[in-house]
């Protein structure tokens, strides 16, 4: 086993790599104010951003799904890496160097599985893409880029190798990198046979398929030879590392493009991404050999940010089998908030073949919005029907009249409706639009269910899956469900001062006890502070002092309110020392004005027969507190 990373190394990792510029990677991140980003969160499903950044601190907070932690902990859940593995990532992409405690720097064969995974397919890359720049052998792979208008320096931006005939050549490099049988075997770059390891990729033309993130994580290889007997194209096998329902083929090179015009091209294959991106279409990505599904799209929303100018445009071939497709992906279509829409060419050729007919310009003329996807689905519906009968017609109604139904926005259902009346030739054009309407109704009285094409409506079948379904909210953490209380309000904002602007209410902050804080989870954070080594440490190192708080919380319930405290807004756009003041100055009289209740209480209790020492002892403590009170009233943090 590997020995424990340095402390210093791992606070030097968190310092060198900025969190929001980590987050960005996976996401697309907007203002939120107050110096924090926003964006959807990618642990759990939600319409609207909740998903909140601070750089300043180092740290995020969904205040949706209460998942939270600094630029590691996001790295470990966004990625499934351990905490090593996280680590060690990061450090890659900083350029330093890990110690560790035991058995000093750490050998390549020690790393966490991912990252040895993740570096297999780095240095098999580099191998097929030596193997295409130089091998003789790889004349045809070569002559195939050519053939489809891709020259050398096309195939370099994308990657694009070589994988060679003979049985273990890529298997026997990566041995001789340090990597083992059992690597190669659990990253899908080798398979078993008859004597051991053999290259899974033989005699293909391969293209490097990227996570989000930009590594590696599988390939896709295309037949160049009659003799072989495989498929035309073949993909990694699923791995600890590639799920092919997770990863879009160009999203690492059209990310950025993606969330700046809030625009994605969904395109077919390999190729067709490459053509759209030399032809200036640089939002172009593709799937990996599966059709387009809701991982996918949880990872376009991310992106795209759901704002309502977002456009989606899915390209398909114009046969049957790319119909198919169209009619598929509008399946996930209200999982959007984004307008999706589909081009097709005319003459039915592909972004590539298109390129190369027609050149750049006519790639672009095609992935310009024109056909909404829904009208798509509801001529290809249409066509099957005979609308020369009232059956015909009727049946149609009964299968397209559910499509409307779904469709977002309510103005542009009824304007949908009335062209849909038009479609099937039924004159009586209300009739189609209070058909659309109750089915729209009834799929909103049954939480967004809307019945399936063809099942009619309320007593006619079951009803489809829900347009868009939401993670569960954990139950909050009690604060939350407080916040009316004027008392549970101004503890809570102290306790934001405390984490996010320490300076402002250091070191009387570190005077206050526990028992000021009367909410639970309140007071465990007060606790935590404390066990850090309080507030005024804060002053000196913050985004070391929130990392200490977060690892002196007791357990994740309360470790997740200190995160969320740390990120949430302050409320007030001035935050000053008179406001900070005001906090300390209230949670304190009302610390004071319980206790003296709880006296007041006790005296009664006490009445004429108690010791008069005790007697005198108690009524001395409460006229203190009374004075102290009114100190506080007076002088406000002067008095503290």
């Amino acid at each position: 086993m590997a020995g424990r990373i340095n402390d210093e190394d791992v606070k030097a990792v968190r310092d060198a790599v900025p969190i929001d510029a980590v987050v960005s990677e996976y996401l697309q991140l907007r203002n939120a104010g107050g110096g924090n980003l926003k964006g959807l969160c990618p642990f759990h499903d939600e319409k609207s951003p909740s998903f909140q950044v601070s750089p300043s601190k180092g740290l995020f907070h969904c205040f949706g799904c209460q998942e939270g932690g600094d630029t590691i902990t996001f790295v470990m859940k966004v990625d499934h890496l351990s905490f090593s593995e996280a680590v060690e990532r990061l450090a890659a992409q900083a350029g330093i160097t890990l110690r560790y405690e035991e058995g000093g720097y750490n050998p390549s064969h020690q790393r966490g599985e991912r990252i040895r995974l993740v570096e297999a397919h780095k240095a098999a890359a580099q191998f097929y893409v030596e193997q295409l720049d130089t091998s003789p052998e790889a004349d045809a792979g070569r002559a195939f880029l050519a053939e489809r208008g891709f020259d050398q320096a096309a195939a370099a931006h994308f990657g694009v190798g070589y994988s060679p005939q003979g049985w273990d050549h890529l298997t026997r490099y990566l041995r001789g990198k340090g990597f083992s049988d059992k690597e190669l075997l659990l990253s899908g770059l080798s398979q078993e046979g008859r004597r051991g390891p053999i290259d899974r990729f033989r005699g293909r033309l391969m293209w490097p398929i990227r996570d989000i993130g930009g590594d590696v994580v599988g390939f896709g290889a295309r037949k160049l030879y009659e003799s072989d007997n495989g498929p035309k194209y073949l993909n990694t096998p699923e791995t600890a590392i590639y799920k092919k329902s997770q990863v879009l083929y160009g999203i690492d090179l059209a990310k950025k493009e993606i969330a700046k015009t809030s625009r994605a091209v969904v395109v077919e294959g390999y190729t067709d991404v490459m053509a759209c991106h030399l032809a200036g279409i640089t939002t172009a990505i593709a799937t990996c050999g599966t059709a387009f599904g809701g991982e996918h799209i949880k990872i376009l929303r991310r992106l795209l940010m759901d704002n309502g100018s977002a456009r989606v445009i899915f390209t398909f071939d114009g046969d049957a089998a790319g119909q198919k497709a169209a009619l598929r992906a509008f399946e996930d279509d209200q999982k959007f908030a984004a307008e999706t829409y589909i081009a097709i060419a005319p003459d039915g050729m592909d972004p590539c073949e298109l390129r190369l007919a027609k050149g750049d310009e006519a790639v672009a003329e095609l992935v310009e919005p024109r056909t909404p996807l829904f009208e798509f689905a509801l001529r290809q519906i249409v066509a099957r029907y005979d609308l020369e009968t009232p059956a015909g017609r009727a049946a149609a109604l009964d299968e397209a009249a559910p499509v409307v139904a779904r469709i977002k926005n309510s103005g542009a259902q009824h304007e949908v409706a009335v062209q849909l009346a038009g479609m099937l030739g039924i004159l009586d054009t209300q009739f189609v639009v209070k058909r659309v309407a109750q089915l729209a109704r009834w799929a909103r009285e049954r939480g967004g269910r809307a019945p399936e094409p063809g099942r009619g409506g309320p007593g006619a079948g079951r009803g489809s899956r829900q347009p868009y379904e939401a993670a569960p909210r954990p139950a909050a953490s009690g604060p939350a469900l407080t916040l009316r209380n004027p008392v549970y309000a101004t503890e809570r904002e102290l306790l934001k001062l405390a984490l996010q602007r320490p300076e402002l209410v250091s070191p009387a902050f570190d005077a206050y006890g526990v028992d000021e804080f009367t909410a639970a989870p309140y007071a465990a954070v007060r606790q935590a502070i404390m066990d850090a080594g309080g507030a005024e440490w804060g002053v000196q190192d913050p985004q070391e002092y929130l990392r200490r708080v977060r690892e002196a919380a007791p357990d994740d319930t309360v470790r997740a309110m200190v995160t969320e405290l740390a990120v949430e807004a302050i409320m007030r756009r001035t935050v000053d020392e008179v406001y900070a003041g005001a906090q300390l100055v209230t949670v304190r009289r009302r610390a004071v004005e319980r206790r003296v209740r709880d006296i007041q209480s006790s005296l009664t209790r006490l009445g004429q027969h108690a010791d008069p020492a005790h007697f005198a002892a108690v009524q001395n403590e409460l006229w203190v507190l009374q004075q102290y009170d009114q100190a506080l009233r007076e002088r406000g943090v002067a008095a503290l």
